[in-house]
């Protein structure tokens, strides 16, 4: 969007988490990376360089983290930089953090973002990590229940060529989920407006039933879905989202994290952990609502991320013992593990 660059060749890049022993957040240069991550940092540098070449920029850099500090020295020391920043007219501020100084805002649902939603529950694009499968199914005469049917190509969420489209998708990043939403149903009814097709304009909440049956208006006309096509991909992503299980998990996540903020305030780590102990279920004991063992992951990394400094000792040793046991035994028995799963065990 205007505001938000990803870069995504650089996803995996994240700083050491220091191990037992392992280097603390003192400085460290670039020489003291391994060998991947130093490759990596380098990359960054020189891509940075060509971003800030391409806006005529020359940047005053700011580090948080160890990791940033190291990418600052980088390129205030990185020789294509140097001649740039004697040229370029425009001045910018830089300020690079680490992104594991704030995993409690990657792993929280306290955003009420319908482009964090569809970004969150809506399959990766093969080969790209910042954007989704849309089913396109619902366009099509095809009528299958099968969710993975690979017949028909799916969309995705980049639309360069729509305007209505750039301009909704920009809403879903900018807006509130309720107004996005709107904002999603009033495209549509424009679009099918300009397309004479025979559309029922209704006021109060939108559905993701009623934003479903605009769509079917488009099916059968073809150059109404060519025109539209950018925009009715979004706005399928809408309802595909708006209708996925894991979209009514988000609201249980976050009173759950709501809860947690408050016992955290007044009891001590080992109270938590026992809290959340009975809620660990192995894979044929959980119903549709019950947390599966990534959400647990994510729960757990929300909890040590907010709470601070811990204050070890035997009651904590024994309430993580048994928090380790109910998982372990959890990750064992799910009869066919994600690909996170695979990789951690």
């Amino acid at each position: 969007s205007a505001e938000l660059c990803l870069l995504p060749a650089l996803a995996a890049l994240l700083p050491p988490l220091p191990g037992p022993g392992g280097p603390g957040p003192a400085e460290v240069g670039v020489g003291a990376l391994p060998a991947e991550l130093r490759a990596a940092v380098r990359t960054l540098v020189g891509e940075l360089d060509c971003l800030f070449t391409a806006l005529g920029l020359r940047e005053e850099s700011f580090a948080v983290g160890a990791l940033s500090r190291v990418i600052a020295a980088e390129l205030a020391s990185y020789t294509p930089a140097r001649n740039r920043r004697r040229t370029a007219t425009n001045k910018a501020s830089v300020i690079f953090v680490d992104r594991t100084l704030d995993l409690a805002g990657a792993v929280g649902h306290h955003g009420d973002n319908l482009a964090e939603k569809i970004l969150s529950v809506l399959p990766k694009l093969p080969g790209h990590k910042t954007d989704v499968m849309v089913n396109m199914v619902e366009l099509t005469a095809l009528q299958t229940t099968d969710g993975t049917c690979s017949i028909i190509a799916p969309g995705c969420l980049a639309q360069p060529n729509d305007p209505a489209a750039k301009a909704l998708w920009e809403s879903f990043m900018n807006l509130k989920q309720k107004e996005a939403v709107m904002e999603a149903r009033r495209h549509l009814v424009e679009a099918a407006s300009r397309e004479n097709l025979p559309i029922k304009m209704s006021m109060g909440r939108v559905t993701p039933e009623q934003l479903s049956s605009y769509i079917q208006l488009f099916r059968n006309n073809l150059k109404a879905l060519e025109n539209h096509c950018g925009l009715l991909q979004l706005v399928l992503a809408t309802v595909q989202t708006l209708k996925h299980p894991q979209t009514s998990k988000w609201d249980n996540f976050l009173a759950f994290e709501r809860l947690l903020l408050q016992t955290i305030g007044e009891s001590e780590m080992p109270s938590v952990l026992n809290q959340l102990l009975p809620m660990i279920k192995s894979y044929n004991k959980r119903t549709k609502d019950d947390y599966t063992c990534e959400d647990f992951l994510v729960l757990l990394i929300y909890i040590y991320s907010v709470v601070g400094e811990i204050k070890c000792g035997k009651e904590l040793d024994t309430a993580e013992e048994e928090v380790k046991k109910a998982l372990v035994k959890a990750i064992c028995d799910e009869p066919e593990p994600s690909p996170l799963l695979l990789k951690i065990t």
